[in-house]
């Protein structure tokens, strides 16, 4: 291989950090449920894979009891993400507006988020990470948007403020 071709693969392979690929065989032990009855609420939730390698995040939302959400929180090592401007999942959800959420650093209290609304089809939702704003509790934080060096720990929620089932399909989140 010359060199021009083995700077053209470093290149490429530098444009996308893969954070997770779900398949058939994936781990999902550091995949944690956490619902709102943590608080009080009713809602449950499951993540699993299906018989083709995607993760399944599901339920059912109550707003019983002052509940009204689920959450599913994956932490990893932390990521270097200077050189990425926007995360990128292809998904398929159920036609249901979902948040996703990221952590410069698990220890915060308040996350950066942005909504995004699923369409019922496979999908790629691109997220921009200048547009994730901080957010704590549902409410916007008067702070500036990310911009951190680095991220580990996402997260996919969903809270409409009413009891709804849901179904999200996970194949791929990578940075770009």
């Amino acid at each position: 291989m010359n060199l021009l071709s083995t700077l053209i693969i470093l290149f490429v392979s530098m444009q996308v950090q893969v954070i997770f690929d779900f398949n058939k065989k994936s781990d999902l032990q550091d995949w944690i449920i956490v619902d709102d009855v943590v608080m009080g609420g009713r809602s449950f939730s499951t993540f699993k894979l299906n018989e083709n390698g995607c993760g399944v995040f599901e339920g059912n939302i109550s707003i019983e009891n002052n509940g009204g959400f689920s959450s599913l929180r994956y932490r990893f090592l932390k990521k270097a993400i200077k050189a990425y401007t926007q995360v990128k999942i292809r998904l398929r959800g159920d036609g249901k507006k979902y948040q996703f959420r990221i952590k410069s650093n698990s220890a915060d209290y308040f996350s950066y988020i942005l909504p995004f609304l699923t369409s019922g089809e496979w999908q790629e939702i691109v997220i921009p990470l200048e547009d994730m704003y901080p957010s704590f509790r549902g409410r916007r934080l008067n702070q500036p948007n990310f911009s951190s060096d680095y991220i580990e720990e996402l997260n996919f929620l969903i809270g409409n403020k009413k009891s709804e089932s849901f179904k999200l399909l996970i194949d791929k989140i990578v940075l770009e």
